[in-house]
């Protein structure tokens, strides 16, 4: 997974671990007494928080939409049946702010009818208005913008991490769910540039699922959009511009296949694939219903957790720490990362020692030493226009070699967020919105 040469002269490199040839069995988790799933708030031009239609005491089916009144775009998708036993609000990372809405289980699934009743003719109007919550978290309302027109959709087979596997799980085991899903994506969309990319390892028995097969390399970070972006279309994102304003989207293969067996079988799917670290960098894949708390996980998979001990969505490359196990599987958890106390790579506020070892492992080539002096001091525009914050492809790798354990890759995660927040139209936290108002 990780090769440095003898003499320490290179810089290092990571590799996509493959699950072939001994894929490991997938372990199905149980749903759980209470299943918490995370409605995204949404807020009115004074920055007061728009109320939802439940109710702590409704009662609630599978497959039934959650939606906030005047917002039917903003739901998320029962996954079990049962009775609302809790409202509360929620603080995600960099802003972002959800309506945790715990549901109590049902012994048995009630499901709700009203996409199956749906589907005879599918259409991109019906797929955002269910399915945009499905595991994957497809972005369909994309597809459905005027002002943006997408001409590419880019299904990528590789996953975000180079230590997680679901999406390679995906591409060698649900071909079928996959082949129906492009089928669909194309007769809804009208778009016929479908690319799917996959590595090396996996591409063999590609070519007959309906999309253009493109192969990057196994070497990590291939996998990501920009990385992408650049090596398969030869183009390059403008600095501040999403992938839309080009006319192009992404969709993991997760997504796709959730799509295509939504249609097969009139279910909304509801169970995500989920691949566990473990402290001793064991990989697992468990599934489990969106909604399902961590700690279940971490249970099944015979993983303790202990004071100070990391919790980490996703991978150790770009992955999110989280602060309680109670936190749920989300429609994007591809990975659930546990490291020791004990056996922490601390970060620390200590100067840049200019080693240049963060320059000679930048994929985009950027000067990783100047640019994290300016987030350091919160020179966000500055950092922006003259190095290249917006060409970070958000690896972690320069975090990763960094001898002073600057946390590089939080400073440009956030550089980024504080500039998107300052833009024209952008949503704001609640007390600038109040302010305002005031």
């Amino acid at each position: 997974m990780l090769q440095r040469s003898f003499f320490n002269l290179s810089v290092p490199k990571f590799y996509y671990p493959s699950i072939l040839p001994d894929r490991p069995a997938v372990q199905t988790i149980p749903a759980p007494e209470k299943t918490t799933l995370f409605l995204e708030n949404r807020f009115d031009p004074t920055g007061k928080q728009k109320p939802t239609t439940l109710s702590v005491g409704d009662e609630v089916k599978t497959g039934q939409k959650l939606t906030a009144p005047d917002d039917p775009a903003c739901y998320i998708t029962a996954t079990v049946s049962g009775k609302i036993v809790a409202i509360e609000p929620f603080d995600g990372d960099y802003g972002r702010q959800f309506t945790a809405i715990a549901v109590e289980t049902a012994p048995k699934d009630t499901h709700d009818e009203e996409f199956a009743n749906l589907i005879e003719k599918p259409t991109l109007d019906l797929a955002e208005q269910f399915l945009a919550a499905v595991p994957g978290a497809p972005q369909l309302a994309l597809l459905a913008n005027p002002e943006k027109p997408i001409k590419t959709i880019i299904i990528n087979g590789v996953d975000k991490d180079f230590l997680l596997c679901t999406n390679q799980y995906v591409i060698d085991t649900e071909r079928q769910a996959l082949k129906n899903g492009i089928r669909i994506l194309k007769e809804i969309s009208g778009i016929e540039s479908i690319v799917l990319v996959v590595n090396e390892t996996h591409v063999r028995g590609c070519a007959g699922l309906g999309a253009d097969v493109k192969m990057v390399a196994d070497e990590y970070p291939a996998g990501l959009p920009l990385m992408i972006l650049h090596k398969t279309l030869g183009q390059t994102l403008p600095p501040g511009k999403q992938f839309e304003d080009i006319g192009v989207c992404f969709f993991s293969a997760e997504a796709i296949a959730s799509i295509g067996k939504a249609f097969e079988t009139g279910r909304i799917p509801n169970r995500k694939l989920v691949t566990v670290i473990d402290p001793q960098g064991e990989r697992r894949l468990v599934i489990a219903r969106i909604g399902t708390p961590i700690r279940l996980i971490t249970k099944a998979c015979g993983i303790t957790t202990g004071n100070g001990d990391r919790i980490i969505l996703g991978g150790p490359m770009n992955g999110t720490t989280i602060y309680t196990l109670e936190h749920p599987v989300m429609p994007d958890t591809d990975g659930v990362m546990i490291q020791n106390s004990n056996e922490l790579a601390l970060s620390s506020d200590y100067p840049c020692v200019n080693c240049g070892d963060c320059v000679r492992i930048c994929p985009a080539l950027i000067q990783i030493n100047l640019l994290v002096r300016f987030l350091e001091a919160g020179q966000f525009e500055q950092a922006a226009d003259e190095y290249d914050l917006y060409s970070c492809v958000e690896c972690g790798l320069c975090s990763y070699v960094c001898p002073a354990r600057i946390p590089i890759f939080q400073h440009i995660r956030l550089g980024k967020y504080e500039l998107a927040r300052s833009l024209p139209g952008e949503p704001q936290s609640v007390e600038e919105a109040n302010a305002e108002s005031e």
